[in-house]
């Protein structure tokens, strides 16, 4: 298999509540479930599909919004972390989109993140 480059990366530092604005763009019958902060931004997992919200610029008014519905997920892999000098967890989605990289800080979930990802993907 050829390794495919990724087209996003994202370092999830911690779990955090889920943000109330989110509403807004979620569709009839979709229901945030998990949010985490990354330095700047939040992945937000609903029961449809993924959202990160990506704040740019010097002052962060400028958002531009991913939507990764799970139905486009083909595989995905989840790695802990190893110890003494390896600190980050790494989750790896390969989508329709192409190839994305999520790195967990330590102090969140691997195994927590990886159920939700399979609840969300296996569930009938």
């Amino acid at each position: 298999m050829s390794e495919t480059k990724s087209i996003l990366e994202w370092t999830l530092v911690s779990e955090c509540p889920i943000p109330k604005d989110v509403t807004e763009i979620l569709v009839p019958g979709e229901n945030a479930v998990a949010a985490y902060k990354t330095f700047r931004d939040v992945a937000i997992f609903t029961n449809k599909r993924l959202i990160v919200r990506d704040a740019q610029g010097l002052t962060g008014k400028k958002v531009e919004i991913y939507s990764l519905p799970y139905s486009s997920i083909n595989m995905w892999s989840t790695e802990n972390a190893g110890g003494f000098l390896d600190f980050n967890a790494e989750v790896e989605l390969w989508t329709r989109a192409g190839h994305i990289k999520v790195r967990l800080q330590k102090g969140v979930d691997i195994r927590k993140f990886d159920m939700l990802i399979a609840n969300a993907l296996l569930r009938d």
